[in-house]
């Protein structure tokens, strides 16, 4: 095996690649949810690279994953922070698209200790996503993995067809899995359920179809996936399910001793499924990794400590 005992890779492989968001996290971490109208002391404040694709990368790159991030940013002083917090983690951003117009996006996150809770504030500036024409420009042959953080659904879906193309020149060891999440109840974005090998949804998205949990929502969701795909739903406490051409999975949750901040938790969870299946695990095994990784992330704050 190319890992040590510590999951870290020690040969080099292929990159694991996300796109998606890359926004700026102010975070205020408070005792208690501040009451409105009011003077509140928060307890901390952390800027943190967030949004989800880049979050993932995180994880992926504590984990040992060589991996890399496609998205937009702006110039500025908050893409300098952004960019340099990339590079310390060793993730690629050569891929990173400049946009001319627009701010890169921020976040207002209120980190609530007593019940573990996050409530997030978005800014968006109206920052142009990246395109298939975008896509095009990068190198394929770099990749073993790419996962798309569901957004300007269309142009991803033409993505995942130019990685398609791809795959169908060449041998199966040097195919590309491809892999997409759908958070939000947008109706653009449930055409990416007939793309990739790999489909999660959130909860949201699971409650929006009219299902109460997550063995309900891959059981009754999984005839919208590509014949061969797996269907895979987080749901927080009660754990997350799969259901792919070979049964249904299941995996409990594996909750921290104290709840300290579950901004992320998502992402993680998603990350550490991918870490787990890129490493030739099965769906069974990367599930419980899966939980077991983002139970760790729900106890710290940040991500640093998760292994």
């Amino acid at each position: 095996m190319p890992y040590r005992t510590d999951g870290r890779m020690t040969t080099k492989k292929k990159q694991i690649l996300c796109v998606g968001l890359v926004c700026l996290d102010v975070i205020n971490v408070v005792d208690k949810f501040p009451v409105e109208d009011t003077d509140t002391r928060c307890l901390s404040q952390i800027w943190q690279r967030g949004g989800n694709a880049s979050n993932s990368c995180t994880v992926l790159a504590l984990l040992g994953a060589p991996c890399g991030f496609l998205g937009s940013l702006a110039p500025g002083h908050v893409s300098d922070f952004i960019t340099d917090d990339f590079e310390s983690r060793d993730i690629n951003i050569s891929n990173i698209v400049w946009q001319q117009a627009g701010i890169t996006p921020s976040a207002c996150c209120i980190v609530n200790l007593s019940s573990g809770s996050r409530t997030v504030i978005v800014s968006d500036m109206n920052l142009c996503d990246v395109t298939s024409n975008d896509f095009r420009k990068i190198d394929l042959s770099l990749y073993q993995w790419i996962h798309w953080e569901g957004r300007n659904a269309s142009e991803q879906v033409a993505m995942i067809q130019q990685v398609e193309q791809y795959n169908a020149t060449v041998s199966a060891e040097l195919r590309i899995t491809t892999s997409v999440e759908i958070e939000k109840t947008r109706e653009e974005l449930y055409q990416l359920f007939g793309h990739g090998d790999f489909v999660f949804i959130s909860k949201d998205v699971a409650r929006h179809f009219g299902f109460n949990s997550a063995s309900e929502a891959v059981k009754g969701l999984y005839n919208r996936v590509k014949p061969g795909a797996y269907l895979i739903c987080a749901w927080a406490e009660q754990g997350a399910d799969a259901m792919g051409p070979d049964g249904v999975f299941h995996s409990n949750a594996f909750p921290p001793e104290k709840l300290v901040d579950t901004l992320g938790a998502g992402d993680t969870f998603i990350a550490a499924v991918l870490f787990s299946l890129y490493n030739g695990k099965c769906i069974q095994e990367s599930l419980i990794f899966g939980c077991q990784i983002a139970g760790r992330k729900c106890g710290i704050q940040g991500y640093d400590g998760i292994v």
